[in-house]
């Protein structure tokens, strides 16, 4: 099936707008483009995770926390710069020009003032935490706002048209860039100014994002027209921008109180296990839901379809989060210390204890799939509010114990808020809880089955230390690896289901293997 946005002729005004071609060939397009997709996001997990042993090896902890603190409060003001602009685009079933380039300059406006506004708390922000060196951080991060700005609705288009592989492209273009320039900087930049890479390195994807957004997309904003009909786009997304301040807020409340009360070395310990963790859960789930998700929007006004392709996309995201959460568990030693090295042992009980809402969290977005695509974020927004107090409350009972009560704190909090939380989201749409399950509990299962069986045998071998050559640790790692991905495959291929799950695969591979209908 041809791209319209590349077939149409250049002065159709529709051609970035129209989503009438995809419905026909869903499930072979978002099949294709999540495989697409997918590919891409392992060549930048492993971009990602080789930066990460060279700058940590350059950096120290404290560098780390001492950006930490400046993006934890950065990144919540920058919640406003999307207004949640970005998901109308995408949810809306039918859209135009008009529409999209009053939308453009909404988000234009807004990443402009947020940038003012951030600049001008700088001082205040280095007041906070007691550190002059976050005035100009804080500054710098800024300028971020008003660049991504200009790139939001040409991402969303992309989306739209799902077209995943040109936004994998502009993912995988711009976090190299950025990882080289980051690498670079900590290279020439004194030792008293190393902090600054990291800076460097956040800005640089960020500009290398944004032409690249331009670029593919090909659309050009008019001016912004009053009566354009997007009052319901602002609501939708005026709710869903608020989830995601409160969600923001509630998720880096921990780095707030752990970097006040304990300080940089403590956050940084906290923010390298935390992202380490999150790090492989983000390779799989931003991909899947990118391509879920426009999928979905698509296809709410068909109930059944809808539950399919919302059991498949769970399916294929915990089938692969679940078993690399349950295995970074038991090896966290190893992980630690061949990535991040010898001075990051200290962040391993953290890292472990993290490790439980991490596995939980692998379908976590699946949640938002639903609120986003059937346009009900107001649901979304009101859950919430309640969510986010229990779980900073929960945070300040924890960090009276330092980092490691702060994950304690989490973990039990997310066990206990999310399956009323799910329940609440599947009330009143095509969903059961039966359809989760079904979902999740063969993958599941495997994981857990094959962790345990994987730390039985790890407990049996001798412990690490920062004397064992390098070389030795990634072998043993590789060999553990080999282990439990023979102990997960073969659970999951275990009798009564075993058969399904050849038959699921199969399926997967001849939809692979179609040719794209022709229009």
């Amino acid at each position: 099936m041809s791209d319209p946005t590349k077939t149409s002729s250049p002065h159709d005004p529709n051609q970035y707008f129209r989503t009438d071609h995809l419905e026909a060939d869903l499930k072979r397009r978002s099949v294709r483009s999540g495989v697409v997709t997918m590919s891409t996001q392992i060549g930048k997990f492993i971009l990602n995770m080789g930066s990460t042993a060279v700058l940590a090896r350059m950096l120290s902890p404290a560098d780390y926390g001492l950006v930490a603190m400046v993006t934890t409060i950065t990144s919540f003001v920058g919640n406003f710069k999307d207004l949640g602009l970005s998901q109308a685009t995408v949810q809306r079933a039918e859209i135009n020009h008009r529409q999209v380039s009053t939308l453009f300059w909404i988000n234009v406006g807004f990443g402009a003032a947020i940038m003012v506004l951030v600049m001008a708390l700088s001082p205040l922000i280095a007041m906070f935490y007691g550190d002059g060196r976050l005035t100009a951080i804080a500054a710098a991060l800024g300028t971020g706002f008003l660049v991504g700005g200009l790139s939001v609705q040409h991402q969303s288009l992309l989306k739209r048209q799902m077209r995943f592989g040109d936004i994998a492209k502009i993912d995988l273009v711009s976090s190299i860039i950025g990882v080289v320039a980051g690498i670079l900087a900590a290279i020439q930049l004194p030792n008293e100014y190393e902090y600054w890479s990291l800076v460097i390195m956040q800005m640089t994807v960020g500009l290398v994002t944004a032409v690249g957004s331009w670029f593919a997309c090909g659309w050009r904003p008019g001016l912004p027209v009053r009566g354009a009909g997007i009052r319901s786009m602002l609501s939708f997304g005026g709710y869903y921008a608020g989830f995601n301040v409160i969600n923001y807020f509630t998720r880096n409340a921990d780095y707030i109180l752990i970097g006040k009360n304990w300080g940089a070395i403590e956050l940084g310990l906290y923010t390298k296990a935390y992202h380490l963790l999150l790090l492989p859960i983000s390779q799989i789930n931003t991909p899947i839901g990118a391509v879920a998700l426009p999928a979905l929007c698509r296809l709410q006004d068909n109930p059944e379809r809808y539950r399919s392709f919302y059991r498949m996309g769970v399916r294929l995201m915990v089938s692969l989060g679940m078993p690399v959460v349950a295995f970074l568990l038991v090896t966290a030693p190893e992980v630690i210390l061949l990535l991040l090295g010898e001075k990051w042992l200290s962040a391993v009980p953290i890292f472990q204890q993290l490790a439980i809402p991490s596995f939980l969290g692998t379908f976590n977005v699946a949640t938002g799939w639903v609120y986003t695509s059937l346009g009900r974020t107001d649901r979304q927004f009101q859950v919430n509010v309640i969510v986010s107090a229990i779980t900073v409350a929960s945070f300040a009972i924890g960090v009276h114990w330092g980092a490691l009560g702060v994950a304690t704190a989490f973990s039990c909090c997310v066990v206990i808020t999310r399956l009323p939380s799910i329940i609440h989201c599947y009330r009143g749409t095509p969903l059961e809880l039966k359809d989760l399950w079904d979902a999740i509990a063969r993958p599941a299962i495997a994981a857990i089955g094959a962790g345990l069986a994987l730390a039985v045998l790890e407990s049996r071998l001798p412990e690490l230390s920062g004397q064992v050559p390098l070389i030795f640790v990634a072998l043993r790692l590789a060999g553990l690896g080999a282990l439990y991905t023979l102990f997960y495959a073969a659970i999951w291929f275990a009798p009564p289901n075993g058969k399904q799950a050849v038959s699921e695969l199969w399926q997967i591979r001849k939809t692979l293997k179609q040719k794209p209908k022709s229009e």
